[in-house]
């Protein structure tokens, strides 16, 4: 699973999710993309299933391209702890996904079956997602 190699802070703060995606919300790679349509962390496992999802599709065909990257330390403390005791042990990595990020990008397939992977790779993630082309995105 996906997790940075080192940081230089080991716990962070939950933040805040507000407005749309600046960055990474274009077409960059890819002919097909998956495009977040709400706010929301994506655990790293959820973004290894969705990209399970889309290589077993395509049947280790064409190119796939991940564009977020799960950099965000999430901590829990154990269950049934008293109150106290200072901010629990970093649990999970998460990436912070706003409205209007491309989370991923396929190249090099046939339509009917890139678009099939997307959709198969969307029920995996917890926001809702809509499917893009690059015939669609006009510059």
């Amino acid at each position: 699973m996906l997790q940075p190699s080192r940081t230089k802070f080991r716990k962070q703060q939950r933040g805040k999710m507000r407005g749309m995606a600046t960055r990474g919300s274009t077409l960059s790679f890819g002919d097909f993309a998956l495009k977040a349509q709400g706010s929301a962390w994506i655990s790293s496992r959820q973004i290894e299933a969705a990209r399970r999802a889309i290589t077993g599709h395509v049947k280790r065909g064409g190119q796939i391209w991940i564009r977020v990257f799960p950099d965000k330390p999430v901590s829990a403390r154990p269950a049934e702890t008293r109150m106290g005791g200072g901010k629990g042990a970093v649990d999970r990595w998460v990436a912070v996904v706003k409205r209007g990020r491309i989370l991923f990008e396929i190249g090099d397939v046939p339509e009917d079956i890139a678009i099939e992977a997307l959709k198969r790779a969307g029920h995996k993630l917890p926001i809702p997602t809509k499917i893009i082309s690059r015939e669609e995105v006009t510059f």
